[in-house]
């Protein structure tokens, strides 16, 4: 290890909670820490750099398991990175149907709130009588949801990945 990063020190210079950074050690996305004689934790460089990934990864929406299935291929260069496209394709296309599915939320929005231009009341409000019953909704927004929502594919195991590498 090169240098000796707190927990507290690594949580701030990659935007990452100290609860998370722990949950990702539980879970095995990082690596259990260094400890000092006294029991605190110790992160160098390698751990930071993993931390960013697995920041970045989160930000642009990729699951845990995608993540997981990601880091294995940094962690092996020499694997093809066919998992990593495939990945990247299916949250593509993720984001994609959430798109859609918020343009619909709010075109329904838009029109609820057109429909009441204050003043009023709450008892008479169409924004409240819109919410407080569904039927009045030109769509049915929560079944698009349910709809659009495709069955999870699990991402690939490690098996899998050497399994690909070898095919190579």
């Amino acid at each position: 290890m090169s240098f000796g990063l707190t927990i507290g020190a690594l949580a701030r210079q990659t935007d990452v909670k100290v609860a998370t950074i722990r949950y990702y050690e539980e879970i095995g996305l990082m690596p259990k820490a260094d400890r000092t004689e006294g029991g605190q934790r110790r992160y160098g460089a390698a751990e930071r750099d993993r931390l960013a990934f697995i920041r970045h990864a989160r930000d642009l929406g990729f699951s845990v398991e995608d993540i997981r299935g990601l880091l294995a291929l940094q962690d092996d260069p020499s694997t093809p990175c066919d998992l990593a496209h495939e990945l990247a394709a299916r949250q593509v296309a993720a984001i994609e149907r959430r798109i859609r599915q918020l343009a619909v939320l709010k075109g329904e929005l838009t029109r609820i709130a057109d429909s009441c231009k204050g003043g009023r009341m709450a008892a008479d409000c169409r924004v409240i009588h819109a919410l407080a019953d569904h039927g009045q909704c030109a769509h049915d927004h929560a079944a698009h949801d349910r709809i659009a929502a495709e069955p999870a594919v699990p991402p690939p195991t490690r098996k899998a990945i050497v399994r690909a590498a070898k095919r190579a």
